[in-house]
């Protein structure tokens, strides 16, 4: 098949365009800057370039192709309520424009790659794809801006548009620039880890599972479905300490109180954050969603946490 990808340069986006082109299908990626795409001309990519503001450019870009992978988003927690509009245009407005370009390149199927996140606090319940949160209420602002991306797939898909919702939990492996990828990798070394926010929970999802996922998801995956790609649920804390384990060393934590984070306050501007943002989306949040119906529907397999981590830092076992 032919498939059009945004976010191609990124984490997830860019092992998806591998993971295609391996199998044999054609790629065209969509590039903001050409610099960045050396190694998706080399896997033998067709780039667009352009970004997500026009829905028109999308469209041309995105015509002749049987399938689209909309990955593209700015994942960031902490932004400053001044930036908002930054995390609106890209999260919100560009899902849409990608989705109704698509509908005018009469693409046949389009993942949309939303997150586990639009669950907001499920409060330490596990959670699937019937959940629906409590309206308006956001613990950040980038899940208030996943959360209306997501509504705004399911509006299209209400309206008949081909769209298939992938959630993906908290994706981690090689080339995860955020900042549990690093804590993980000083756990796996058996360095000494400092952490705030032990307590935050997420579905662990290796980078490599979850793209299989996405194909999964187009290629099996029923058109206005949503499906949950999970790994393991765990907090923070009990990921750093199988990563301890994974590496064969002993736990080494310095828990960082809450209290201790919040005096950062007074100098969100200056570090161009907003610590009460952070903070929000962070203390004892629980981000829980439920993969039985990947598994059971798409044969979705992912590895457990511990496994998945031999996997991303190339540890035997």
């Amino acid at each position: 098949m032919r498939a059009f990808v945004t976010g191609a340069t990124g984490f997830v986006g860019g092992r998806l365009a591998e993971r295609l082109r391996e199998r044999g299908d054609d790629v065209v990626a969509l590039v903001r800057s050409p610099a960045r795409a050396d190694r998706l001309r080399g896997l033998g990519c067709e780039l667009a370039v352009g970004d997500l503001s026009s829905r028109e450019a999308l469209a041309s870009a995105a015509a002749g192709c049987d399938a689209a992978f909309h990955v593209a988003a700015i994942y960031r927690n902490g932004v400053r309520r001044s930036r908002r509009g930054e995390l609106f245009a890209a999260n919100v407005l560009g899902t849409e424009n990608v989705l109704d370009a698509a509908a005018d390149a009469g693409v046949a199927k389009v993942v949309y790659v939303s997150s586990n996140v639009v669950f907001g606090d499920t409060e330490g319940r596990v959670v699937d794809e019937t959940y629906a949160p409590p309206p308006g209420r956001y613990v950040s602002l980038y899940h208030e801006t996943k959360a209306l991306a997501h509504a705004a797939a399911r509006e299209r898909i209400a309206r008949g548009a081909p769209v298939v919702i992938a959630m993906p939990g908290g994706i981690y492996g090689p080339g995860d620039h955020t900042g549990i990828g690093p804590l993980l990798e000083r756990a796996v070394r058996g360095k000494a880890v400092l952490l705030p926010f032990g307590s935050v929970g997420l579905n662990w999802t290796y980078v490599r599972d979850a793209v299989d996922g996405l194909l999964l998801v187009h290629d099996r995956g029923r058109v206005g479905e949503s499906y949950v790609l999970g790994g393991e649920i765990a907090t923070l804390r009990r990921a750093v300490e199988t990563a301890f384990a994974a590496g064969g060393h002993r736990s080494r934590i310095v828990p960082v109180p809450t209290w201790v984070v919040r005096l950062a306050t007074p100098f969100g501007p200056l570090l161009g954050m907003s610590v009460s943002d952070y903070v929000s989306a962070s203390d004892g949040v629980t981000y829980w969603g439920r993969d039985e119906k990947a598994r059971r529907e798409l044969g979705y397999a992912p590895r457990g946490l511990e496994a998945g981590l031999r996997a991303a830092f190339g540890l035997a076992g």
